[in-house]
C-alpha cells in the first residue's frame, strides 16, 4: 500500500487531500484510480489515515477516510545523530538507513577533518536533498513521522544542541571499555533522549573530543574494529533497536 505524508491542514473531517508533487505522483506515476486505497500520515499528529481515492480534482487528489490505524512505528526513545560531514554521496546513505532504523533527527556537523565545505547556496540545496531522502525513507519503512534533517552546523553548535538531551555519547577509537557502552544503552528508558556523534572520514580530532568531554559528552567504543563513517551510525542505532524492540 502506498503511503504519503500530509499536513493536518489537508484534512477536513472525513475528507483528505493530496497536493503538490505527491498529487502528480499518484496521478501520473502510480496511475492510481478512484477506489484505490492508500495510507496518509499526518505530519503534525503522526496518525495513519487509511483512505480510498474519492476523485481527482485539478490540483489535488480527494480521498475519503476509511479508518484511522492505531499503531506506533517509532522508537520509544528519541535518538539524534550528529553526523560529521562525509565525502561524496555517503550522507545520502546515512540519512536513508538512519531513518529506517528509527532516528529522530539528523544534524550534519562540519568537523575539523571534514573535507566537504558548502557555500550558502549549495548548503541549502544539499539540505533540501537530504530532507527529500529522509521523507522517501520514512514512506518506504512506514514510519509515522519524518525525521528532521537540520542545517549543517559547527561542532560548537552541535554540542550546544546535545546539551539539551538526557544523554550524549561520542564513539572514539581510543576508548576501550565496552562495558561503558553497554551500560549507557542499558540504562536508557522510554521517553528519554540520546545524541550520538559520528566523525567524518578520519574521525574526530583530539581537540573536538576534549571539547565534547568538557560539555558532558561521554566517549564510548563501538567495538574492536574501526568502522567507516557510514557504518558507525547504523551499528549504534541497531543496538538501540535491539535494546528496545
Amino acid at each position: 500500500m502506498h503511503q504519503f505524508f500530509i499536513d493536518n491542514s489537508q484534512i477536513s473531517g472525513h475528507d483528505l487531500f493530496i497536493m503538490g508533487q505527491d498529487c502528480h505522483h499518484v496521478r501520473a506515476v502510480l496511475r492510481m484510480r478512484e477506489g484505490d486505497t492508500l495510507s496518509l500520515i499526518g505530519r503534525e499528529d503522526g496518525r495513519e489515515y487509511r483512505c480510498h481515492i474519492e476523485g481527482f480534482e485539478e490540483d489535488r487528489v480527494h480521498c475519503r477516510l476509511d479508518f484511522i490505524k492505531e499503531k506506533d512505528a517509532e522508537l520509544p526513545v528519541q535518538v539524534f545523530l550528529f553526523q560529521g560531514l562525509p565525502k561524496g554521496d555517503k550522507m545520502d546513505f546515512i540519512v536513508e538507513k538512519s531513518v529506517e532504523l528509527g532516528v529522530k533527527g539528523i544534524i550534519p556537523v562540519s568537523c575539523d577533518r571534514s573535507v566537504v565545505r558548502y557555500d550558502e547556496k549549495k548548503a541549502h540545496s544539499r539540505l533540501m536533498h537530504w530532507r527529500g531522502k529522509a521523507e522517501a525513507a520514512a514512506k518506504q519503512c512506514r514510519r509515522t513521522a519524518v525525521p528532521e534533517v537540520s542545517p549543517v552546523c559547527s561542532m560548537d553548535e552541535a554540542l550546544e544542541m546535545a546539551a539539551g538531551l538526557n544523554k550524549a555519547v561520542i564513539p572514539y577509537e581510543l576508548a576501550e571499555d565496552f562495558s561503558i557502552t553497554r551500560e549507557i544503552i542499558g540504562t536508557l528508558r522510554a521517553g528519554s533522549s540520546i545524541g550520538f556523534f559520528i566523525g567524518p572520514e578520519g574521525g574526530f580530532s583530539e581537540r573536538e573530543v576534549e571539547k565534547a568531554e568538557k560539555k558532558g559528552v561521554s566517549p564510548i567504543t563501538l567495538g574492536k574494529r574501526i568502522l567507516r563513517t557510514e557504518t558507525a551510525a547504523l551499528v549504534f542505532l541497531s543496538w538501540i533497536n535491539y535494546h528496545f524492540e
